[in-house]
């Protein structure tokens, strides 16, 4: 089993009743819910201390996933710095929809992780264009949501590693929605969907790609790696 974190916001569920209507328990336990049965899953939220994310928990943490929306500047540099430093060191990274804005992804990154978008983005359609990559496995060719938030290019990431996923939406926009990316021993997987207005977290296809995200991000041991002067 992998050890998954999954970290939220956990406002948004508590201050709107169109989002609690959604996600009652959080956007955390839907996920929390989703995952359970095949990996160890426990939750952390903003407002708890360290944003339940001490050096402990991140050490034993296999694959990191994170929703955040509007709070991404209340989080604190110092739990960012030791994510991404667990990221380095091995760590799976999952940043989810909105958090394409987070703190450690734009610091994984590095660049200003930009893209356009609209809250009523009618239908999306999630295009497998790399249906041999493990996250991959197990879908159909395509993942339709009947209603999300549009994402559009441009979007200012780096050249992904792999491209697991292109979405169009009804507008005409195009997006790259499943970007896989390594950084020092880390994997990581940024995936679009995930609206809180809209229950895309309970979508069998889209929980089958998680349950696939987190294998495949986990750490794997590897070989040793040394760095600085050699006698």
């Amino acid at each position: 089993m992998v050890a998954v974190t999954i970290w939220n916001e956990f406002r948004h569920e508590r201050a709107d009743d169109a989002v609690a209507a959604v996600y009652p328990d959080g956007i955390h336990a839907t996920l929390a819910d989703a995952l359970a049965t095949d990996h160890e899953v426990r939750t952390a939220t903003l407002e708890e201390p360290a944003h339940g994310l001490t050096d402990d928990v991140l050490a034993s943490t296999d694959v990191l996933l994170w929703w955040g929306h509007d709070a991404h500047d209340d989080v604190d540099d110092a739990v960012v710095d030791r994510v991404q430093e667990r990221v380095l060191e091995g760590m799976g990274f999952v940043p989810l929809h909105s958090s394409h804005y987070s703190k450690p992804f734009k610091q994984l990154m590095g660049t200003t992780c930009s893209l356009q978008y609209r809250e009523d983005g009618g239908t999306e359609r999630l295009w497998v264009v790399d249906p041999g990559h493990p996250i991959a496995d197990g879908l159909e060719e395509a993942i339709e949501l009947p209603k999300t938030e549009m994402y559009g290019e441009p979007f200012d990431v780096p050249e992904p590693d792999r491209l697991v996923f292109v979405s169009w939406f009804e507008g005409g926009e195009v997006f790259r929605s499943g970007c896989c990316y390594r950084r020092g021993k880390g994997r990581i997987f940024y995936f679009r969907p995930g609206h809180e207005t809209y229950p895309i977290y309970e979508n069998d296809a889209v929980q089958r790609v998680l349950r696939n995200a987190v294998v495949w991000a986990a750490p794997t041991k590897g070989s040793p790696r040394t760095f600085g002067e050699r006698d």
